[in-house]
């Protein structure tokens, strides 16, 4: 039983790993050859962070994928309906983005994950189509429930570590090595408190990635629409 835990939680650390059921880690290639990319941001919204990151998009006319958590959604509605009034799109991000999700069985996680979806469609008006697990863990449960909840699941191809790294040189040049079309781009627009004095964030890199976005003659869309 500890190793068959032992290599579920191996496949659950790879992200873009298809073992464990579909992922989506890069856009479909009809929004590759337009030369998109998609900047995501999980674990908000953040009453500080979240309406800066809009500033700064609005500023490069540049769109995002917003992957919340329902419960911090549900204490600032009207941030996550600016989100999607000002052109991003909402997603799912679990319910509490607990650190027990990789341990829930089948009937836990529908339920935790089908409550943020009404939660989120309730304040948005609009149905997450996406789900990114808490941590990016996934088990062989995810996908079952997923499929219940007609929700697909997506990871990325470029993790960019602004959540804990506190080098912004260093998050940005990780960010800019494999920065191409096609690519799904992991950034934070929440930070635990305890955190934010210690690492670069979110705000201190994100201009520098929306100048080589431009510099490279990309184009920053929702995951959404990457798929018209």
């Amino acid at each position: 039983m500890a190793g068959n835990h032992a290599v579920n939680l191996a496949f659950g650390m790879m992200p873009a790993t298809a073992t464990l059921g579909p992922v989506m880690s890069r856009l479909p290639d009809a929004s590759a050859a337009r030369r998109e990319v998609a900047l995501t941001f999980d674990d908000g919204p953040d009453n500080e962070i979240t309406p800066r990151v809009l500033d700064l998009l609005d500023d490069a006319r540049a769109r995002g994928t917003f992957f919340c958590v329902a419960q911090r959604a549900r204490a600032y509605p009207s941030l996550v309906r600016e989100i999607v009034a000002r052109g991003h799109s909402v997603e799912n991000h679990s319910l509490a983005h607990s650190p027990l999700f990789a341990f829930y069985g089948i009937r836990r996680l529908v339920k935790d994950i089908g409550a943020a979806q009404e939660i989120l469609a309730d304040i948005t008006g609009v149905a997450p189509k996406f789900f990114r697990a808490p941590y990016g863990i996934r088990t062989p449960l995810t996908e079952p429930a997923l499929a219940q909840l007609g929700l697909t699941c997506v990871a990325w191809s470029i993790r960019s570590l602004d959540s804990v790294d506190r080098d912004t040189a260093r998050v940005t040049a990780r960010i800019a090595q494999k920065l191409a079309s096609g690519a799904i781009v992991l950034l934070h627009d929440r930070i635990e408190e305890r955190h934010r004095p210690h690492v670069s964030g979110v705000l201190t890199v994100l201009p520098s990635v929306l100048q080589q976005v431009r510099h490279l003659g990309l184009n920053c869309v929702t995951l959404r629409s990457s798929l018209s």
